[in-house]
Protein backbone atom coordinates (compact mmCIF):
# COMPACT_ATOMS: atom_id res chain seq x y z
CA UNK A 1 0.00 0.00 0.00
CA UNK A 2 1.23 3.53 -0.80
CA UNK A 3 0.66 6.00 2.02
CA UNK A 4 -1.50 9.03 1.21
CA UNK A 5 0.46 12.20 0.52
CA UNK A 6 0.26 15.10 2.96
CA UNK A 7 -2.97 17.03 2.23
CA UNK A 8 -2.95 18.63 -1.20
CA UNK A 9 0.45 17.16 -2.03
CA UNK A 10 2.01 20.01 0.00
CA UNK A 11 4.75 20.05 2.62
CA UNK A 12 4.95 21.99 5.90
CA UNK A 13 8.12 23.33 7.52
CA UNK A 14 8.77 25.37 10.65
CA UNK A 15 11.18 28.24 9.84
CA UNK A 16 13.23 30.38 12.22
CA UNK A 17 14.50 33.19 9.98
CA UNK A 18 18.23 33.87 10.14
CA UNK A 19 19.67 36.78 12.08
CA UNK A 20 23.06 38.30 11.30
CA UNK A 21 23.58 41.47 9.30
CA UNK A 22 23.93 41.39 5.50
CA UNK A 23 25.77 43.91 3.34
CA UNK A 24 22.74 46.22 3.23
CA UNK A 25 22.40 46.28 7.03
CA UNK A 26 19.37 43.97 7.14
CA UNK A 27 19.04 40.59 8.79
CA UNK A 28 17.37 37.66 7.10
CA UNK A 29 17.49 34.78 4.69
CA UNK A 30 18.89 33.90 1.29
CA UNK A 31 16.97 35.45 -1.64
CA UNK A 32 15.72 32.86 -4.10
CA UNK A 33 12.75 31.88 -6.23
CA UNK A 34 10.91 28.67 -7.09
CA UNK A 35 10.55 27.61 -10.68
CA UNK A 36 7.50 25.32 -10.34
CA UNK A 37 5.96 25.71 -6.88
CA UNK A 38 3.91 28.28 -4.99
CA UNK A 39 5.01 28.98 -1.40
CA UNK A 40 3.07 30.33 1.59
CA UNK A 41 4.21 31.96 4.84
CA UNK A 42 2.03 31.76 7.94
CA UNK A 43 3.72 33.89 10.61
CA UNK A 44 3.45 32.41 14.11
CA UNK A 45 5.83 34.69 16.00
CA UNK A 46 8.06 37.75 15.88
CA UNK A 47 8.08 40.37 13.19
CA UNK A 48 9.82 41.12 9.93
CA UNK A 49 9.10 41.60 6.25
CA UNK A 50 9.03 39.79 2.93
CA UNK A 51 10.97 41.48 0.14
CA UNK A 52 9.98 40.39 -3.36
CA UNK A 53 11.15 41.03 -6.91
CA UNK A 54 9.26 40.19 -10.10
CA UNK A 55 8.49 41.81 -13.46
CA UNK A 56 6.41 44.41 -11.59
CA UNK A 57 9.37 45.56 -9.53
CA UNK A 58 10.38 45.52 -5.85
CA UNK A 59 7.90 45.21 -3.00
CA UNK A 60 8.25 44.93 0.78
CA UNK A 61 5.38 43.37 2.76
CA UNK A 62 5.37 43.68 6.54
CA UNK A 63 5.05 40.44 8.51
CA UNK A 64 3.84 39.92 12.08
CA UNK A 65 2.09 37.19 14.02
CA UNK A 66 -0.97 36.11 12.03
CA UNK A 67 0.27 37.38 8.66
CA UNK A 68 -0.35 34.96 5.79
CA UNK A 69 1.17 35.59 2.36
CA UNK A 70 1.90 33.38 -0.61
CA UNK A 71 3.78 33.83 -3.85
CA UNK A 72 3.91 32.02 -7.16
CA UNK A 73 6.84 30.68 -9.23
CA UNK A 74 9.10 33.47 -10.48
CA UNK A 75 8.68 35.60 -7.35
CA UNK A 76 12.15 36.22 -5.96
CA UNK A 77 11.73 36.49 -2.20
CA UNK A 78 13.84 37.37 0.80
CA UNK A 79 12.69 36.99 4.42
CA UNK A 80 13.75 39.91 6.64
CA UNK A 81 14.05 39.32 10.39
CA UNK A 82 13.22 42.27 12.64
CA UNK A 83 12.85 40.30 15.84
CA UNK A 84 12.38 36.56 16.29
CA UNK A 85 10.51 35.93 13.04
CA UNK A 86 8.98 32.43 13.10
CA UNK A 87 7.05 31.09 10.12
CA UNK A 88 5.19 27.96 9.11
CA UNK A 89 6.03 27.43 5.43
CA UNK A 90 3.54 25.59 3.23
CA UNK A 91 5.06 24.45 -0.08
CA UNK A 92 3.17 23.29 -3.13
CA UNK A 93 4.38 20.13 -4.91
CA UNK A 94 6.10 18.39 -2.00
CA UNK A 95 9.32 16.82 -3.24
CA UNK A 96 10.04 19.33 -5.99
CA UNK A 97 11.52 22.11 -3.82
CA UNK A 98 13.64 19.51 -2.04
CA UNK A 99 14.87 18.31 -5.45
CA UNK A 100 16.13 21.71 -6.59
CA UNK A 101 13.04 23.70 -7.57
CA UNK A 102 14.58 26.75 -5.85
CA UNK A 103 17.24 28.90 -7.54
CA UNK A 104 19.20 31.43 -5.50
CA UNK A 105 19.98 34.91 -6.79
CA UNK A 106 23.73 34.57 -7.10
CA UNK A 107 25.42 37.06 -9.46
CA UNK A 108 24.84 36.29 -13.16
CA UNK A 109 28.29 34.85 -13.80
CA UNK A 110 27.49 32.13 -11.24
CA UNK A 111 23.82 31.51 -12.06
CA UNK A 112 24.79 31.20 -15.72
CA UNK A 113 27.32 28.44 -15.03
CA UNK A 114 25.86 25.16 -13.71
CA UNK A 115 29.11 23.96 -12.15
CA UNK A 116 29.79 27.26 -10.36
CA UNK A 117 26.17 27.43 -9.20
CA UNK A 118 26.33 23.93 -7.66
CA UNK A 119 29.59 24.81 -5.93
CA UNK A 120 28.13 28.01 -4.46
CA UNK A 121 24.83 26.41 -3.46
CA UNK A 122 26.08 23.19 -1.86
CA UNK A 123 26.65 23.22 1.89
CA UNK A 124 29.34 21.11 3.59
CA UNK A 125 28.46 18.63 6.32
CA UNK A 126 29.49 19.34 9.89
CA UNK A 127 30.72 22.37 11.77
CA UNK A 128 31.65 24.30 8.63
CA UNK A 129 28.01 24.45 7.48
CA UNK A 130 27.11 27.55 9.49
CA UNK A 131 29.87 29.66 7.93
CA UNK A 132 28.96 28.33 4.47
CA UNK A 133 25.31 29.29 5.03
CA UNK A 134 26.36 32.90 5.69
CA UNK A 135 28.62 33.01 2.63
CA UNK A 136 25.87 31.57 0.44
CA UNK A 137 23.35 34.08 1.79
CA UNK A 138 25.70 37.03 1.26
CA UNK A 139 26.39 35.98 -2.31
CA UNK A 140 22.66 35.71 -3.06
CA UNK A 141 21.97 39.08 -1.40
CA UNK A 142 24.61 40.62 -3.67
CA UNK A 143 22.80 39.31 -6.74
CA UNK A 144 19.41 40.29 -5.32
CA UNK A 145 20.50 43.90 -4.76
CA UNK A 146 21.85 44.10 -8.30
CA UNK A 147 18.55 42.84 -9.71
CA UNK A 148 16.60 45.30 -7.54
CA UNK A 149 18.81 48.18 -8.71
CA UNK A 150 18.29 47.28 -12.38
CA UNK A 151 14.52 47.12 -11.95
CA UNK A 152 14.55 50.45 -10.09
CA UNK A 153 16.47 51.95 -13.03
CA UNK A 154 13.81 50.68 -15.44
CA UNK A 155 15.94 47.86 -16.88
CA UNK A 156 14.21 44.42 -16.69
CA UNK A 157 16.97 42.77 -18.73
CA UNK A 158 18.96 41.33 -15.80
CA UNK A 159 15.81 39.82 -14.27
CA UNK A 160 14.94 38.15 -17.57
CA UNK A 161 18.50 36.86 -17.83
CA UNK A 162 18.20 35.44 -14.31
CA UNK A 163 14.94 33.69 -15.26
CA UNK A 164 16.60 32.23 -18.38
CA UNK A 165 19.58 30.97 -16.38
CA UNK A 166 17.29 29.48 -13.73
CA UNK A 167 15.35 27.53 -16.35
CA UNK A 168 18.59 26.21 -17.83
CA UNK A 169 19.76 25.11 -14.36
CA UNK A 170 16.63 23.11 -13.49
CA UNK A 171 15.76 21.75 -16.93
CA UNK A 172 17.79 18.51 -16.57
CA UNK A 173 15.84 17.65 -13.38
CA UNK A 174 12.34 18.10 -14.79
CA UNK A 175 11.82 14.46 -15.84
CA UNK A 176 12.49 13.35 -12.27
CA UNK A 177 10.24 16.08 -10.90
CA UNK A 178 7.44 14.88 -13.15
CA UNK A 179 7.69 11.37 -11.67
CA UNK A 180 7.57 12.81 -8.16
CA UNK A 181 4.55 14.94 -9.06
CA UNK A 182 2.75 11.98 -10.63
CA UNK A 183 3.32 9.91 -7.48
CA UNK A 184 2.07 12.62 -5.11
CA UNK A 185 0.01 15.59 -6.29
CA UNK A 186 -1.43 13.98 -9.42
CA UNK A 187 -2.10 10.69 -7.61
CA UNK A 188 -3.95 12.45 -4.78
CA UNK A 189 -5.99 14.47 -7.28
CA UNK A 190 -7.05 11.26 -9.02
CA UNK A 191 -7.85 9.67 -5.64
CA UNK A 192 -10.09 12.60 -4.71
CA UNK A 193 -11.92 12.29 -8.03
CA UNK A 194 -12.50 8.60 -7.32
CA UNK A 195 -13.78 9.39 -3.82
CA UNK A 196 -16.23 11.97 -5.19
CA UNK A 197 -17.45 9.46 -7.77
CA UNK A 198 -17.95 6.86 -5.02
CA UNK A 199 -19.81 9.28 -2.75
CA UNK A 200 -22.05 10.27 -5.63
CA UNK A 201 -22.94 6.57 -6.02
CA UNK A 202 -23.58 6.31 -2.27
CA UNK A 203 -20.48 4.12 -1.84
CA UNK A 204 -18.46 4.74 1.33
CA UNK A 205 -16.09 1.78 1.06
CA UNK A 206 -13.06 4.06 1.07
CA UNK A 207 -13.87 5.14 4.64
CA UNK A 208 -12.80 1.68 5.84
CA UNK A 209 -9.25 2.56 4.78
CA UNK A 210 -8.97 5.40 7.33
CA UNK A 211 -5.31 5.91 8.29
CA UNK A 212 -3.34 7.96 10.83
CA UNK A 213 0.18 9.00 9.81
CA UNK A 214 2.95 11.05 11.39
CA UNK A 215 6.12 12.69 10.07
CA UNK A 216 8.46 13.63 12.96
CA UNK A 217 10.47 16.86 12.59
CA UNK A 218 14.11 16.96 11.52
CA UNK A 219 16.34 20.02 12.03
CA UNK A 220 18.53 21.32 9.19
CA UNK A 221 19.95 24.44 7.57
CA UNK A 222 17.72 26.13 4.99
CA UNK A 223 17.90 29.08 2.64
CA UNK A 224 15.78 31.41 4.77
CA UNK A 225 16.71 30.11 8.22
CA UNK A 226 16.90 27.10 10.50
CA UNK A 227 14.29 24.56 9.47
CA UNK A 228 12.31 21.82 11.11
CA UNK A 229 11.28 19.71 8.17
CA UNK A 230 9.16 16.57 7.88
CA UNK A 231 9.72 13.52 5.68
CA UNK A 232 6.26 13.16 4.19
CA UNK A 233 7.47 10.55 1.70
CA UNK A 234 8.20 8.04 4.50
CA UNK A 235 5.71 8.71 7.32
CA UNK A 236 5.09 6.59 10.37
CA UNK A 237 1.80 4.75 9.85
CA UNK A 238 0.06 4.49 13.23
CA UNK A 239 -3.17 2.93 11.99
CA UNK A 240 -4.67 1.81 8.72
CA UNK A 241 -5.05 -1.26 6.52
CA UNK A 242 -1.45 -2.36 7.22
CA UNK A 243 -1.61 -1.72 10.96
CA UNK A 244 0.84 0.22 13.21
CA UNK A 245 4.30 0.91 11.81
CA UNK A 246 3.20 -0.33 8.39
CA UNK A 247 5.19 -0.53 5.17
CA UNK A 248 5.61 3.23 4.87
CA UNK A 249 7.72 3.50 8.03
CA UNK A 250 11.19 5.02 7.48
CA UNK A 251 13.51 2.56 5.82
CA UNK A 252 10.75 0.70 4.04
Amino acid sequence: MTAPAFPGGTSVTRLSVYSGTCQDGLEGGTPHMHTASTEAYVVIGGRGALQTLDVHGFRETELSTGSTVWFTPGTIHRAINRGGLEVVVVMQNAGLPEAGDAVMTFPPEIVGDAARYREAATLPVGEEAEDAVRRRRDLAVEGFLRLAKSLSDGDPGPLQAFYDSAVALVRPAVAGWRRTWEDTVARETRRTAEVLDALERGDGTHLQGATLLEAPPEARWGMCGRLRTHDFAHPLVHSGPEGPEGPEAPGA
